[in-house]
């Protein structure tokens, strides 16, 4: 079983902490922190450039807690956050990502949310601090308060586009 929460907290927590570098640096074929703040700017976010740079450190923050398996249910609180604004994003184009549909992120909010439940595993770095297993009254407001930040995140942040705006960027996916 602790062979098992490694590679699940390795390849999820390294995947979100690369989705994160990708919204503010060109590592990994990201477009830089210019890139990641037109992405949410015609996503309809306001706050462009903090609100990519705040993302992208959520995102590489909570992957690397993640997958070294350290403060697991908070890290899973933020990664599931995170996901959920990517989630309600994607959510208009339906489940499959094959029509880049919600399903990915839906994935990754639910590994976070499991991985929060079961704890890290023997091998983590809060089994080493003699954190792990974290109380139920910590773990389960964690799952419960990740997705609803990221939908109180959507609910602030995202405004409807323009008429200008979607006619420019109707024609700028032509």
């Amino acid at each position: 079983m602790d062979a098992g929460l490694l590679v699940l907290r390795l390849v999820v927590g390294l995947l979100i902490a690369g989705h994160g570098v990708q919204k503010v640096s060109h590592l990994l074929g990201g477009n830089g922190l210019a890139g990641g703040t037109e992405e949410f700017r015609r996503d309809g976010f306001r706050g462009g450039r903090l609100t990519a740079l705040v993302a992208g450190a959520s995102q590489i923050g909570s992957g690397l807690f993640l997958a070294v398996g350290l403060l697991t249910p908070l890290a899973a609180m933020a990664s599931m956050g995170v996901m959920t604004v990517a989630g309600t994003v994607k959510w208009p184009k339906g489940l499959w990502v094959q029509n880049d549909g919600y399903e990915y992120p839906l994935v990754l909010v639910v590994v976070s949310a499991g991985l929060a439940l079961t704890g890290p595993g023997r091998w983590s770095a809060d089994q080493a601090l003699s954190l792990d297993p974290w109380p139920v009254w910590v773990t389960v407001p964690a799952i419960l308060l990740g997705p609803a930040s990221g939908l109180l995140t959507r609910l602030v942040l995202h405004r409807p586009p323009t008429a200008t705006e979607g006619t420019r960027y109707a024609q700028a996916a032509e």
